[in-house]
């Protein structure tokens, strides 16, 4: 579990913050990019959800990742958290995921 932990955690902080250029940083929010918002989050997401679930080999909790990183960045954006809280859910869903990847699946998920 420690492994896949720290490979979702180093995972997310690359995608996060070297992957996350000015402009999604930016426009990721509606109140910033009222018309195209949500194509930039989503493509955030999309990055954030695609490692999960190529680290974990499970479609499923790529798609969790992809559901919660939008909600929680969209929380941030709203101004209803701020950077800290927004770190610190993510990585709680990080700790999720490899728990349940440790001991909830026997078997991975790709495809169907």
């Amino acid at each position: 579990m420690v492994t896949t932990l720290l490979t979702l955690v180093a995972a997310h902080f690359l995608c996060d913050y070297s992957l996350q250029s000015d402009y999604i940083a930016k426009n990721k929010s509606h109140k910033v990019n009222p018309r195209e918002w949500t194509w930039v989050m989503m493509a955030h997401c999309a990055i954030h959800g695609l490692a999960v679930g190529l680290i974990t080999n499970n479609v499923a909790l790529g798609v969790c990742e992809f559901v919660l990183h939008f909600f929680i960045d969209f929380l941030k954006c709203e101004g209803t958290t701020n950077l800290h809280i927004d770190q610190i859910l993510h990585l709680l869903c990080k700790v999720l995921w490899a728990f349940l990847i440790t001991y909830c699946y026997t078997a991975p998920i790709i495809g169907v």
